[in-house]
């Protein structure tokens, strides 16, 4: 008789969301009611300079972020990591980002909390654009 994995049904979900953070870098882990760990260790070439038009965002889910650009055309990038119980955000609504765990909601231009539970805004990662291309994360 096979043996029976220890994993519950949340830990294996909450593994498999943060595996798409990986690309940049990012770790997620909390407990509910902790705020989540988010450190980019690395840059990550995310697309094209023109993928971001001014007063819009885009995710980039393969890389745990969020790139931004305010009306005066400057790029915010944000991670992916809810503050509120470590989940990846998998949803834009124009330019609010939706967590799919417990409803949060938050400005992609300026990463502030717009619905709870959440209270903290999202993580800031450095951006800059190179040779036409959107680059976030430390080296940025």
């Amino acid at each position: 008789m096979p043996a029976r994995s220890s994993a519950s049904r949340r830990t294996v979900l909450r593994g498999a969301a943060v595996a798409p953070v990986a690309g940049l870098g990012l770790a997620a882990c909390s407990a509910p009611g902790e705020q989540a760990a988010s450190a980019a260790t690395s840059s990550v070439e995310l697309g094209a300079e023109g993928e971001v038009a001014k007063g819009t965002a885009k995710l980039y889910r393969d890389h745990g972020v969020v790139v931004s650009r305010d009306a005066a055309g400057d790029l915010k990038a944000y991670s992916l990591v809810c503050t509120h119980a470590g989940c990846v955000i998998n949803k834009l609504r124009g330019t609010t980002l939706v967590c799919p765990c417990h409803g949060s909601e938050f400005d992609a231009v300026t990463g502030k909390v717009v619905q709870a539970p959440a209270t903290e805004p999202l993580a800031e990662l450095p951006v800059k654009v190179s040779d036409g291309r959107i680059v976030a994360g430390p080296a940025a």
